[in-house]
């Protein structure tokens, strides 16, 4: 048989085991976002093409700017799209 002292020893052991196996991400505090995203208009994204590269300037030929997806606005949908182009590159 084991005596208690064994056995509390063993699952003091246990418990310690499985925290050191716990995940990093469990223990960081969460991160703050320092500034609100910023939505661009139509307006705001030729004035930036132009400033970017004046030789080509505003180019859209699929008129994705003007895309409303799923009714949420030019801005929404401007910044779903840049979403898209960064992570997808």
């Amino acid at each position: 048989l084991i005596s208690t002292v064994a056995l509390s020893k063993m699952l003091s052991l246990a418990s310690a085991s499985t925290l050191s196996l716990a995940p990093a991400a469990l223990m960081r505090a969460p991160a703050v976002r320092t500034a609100a995203p910023v939505m661009e208009s139509k307006a705001e994204l030729e004035s930036l093409a132009g400033k970017l590269n004046p030789v080509i300037g505003y180019w859209d030929p699929l008129n994705l700017a003007d895309y409303d997806q799923w009714s949420q606005g030019q801005e929404a949908a401007i910044g779903f799209l840049r979403h898209a182009e960064i992570k997808h590159g």
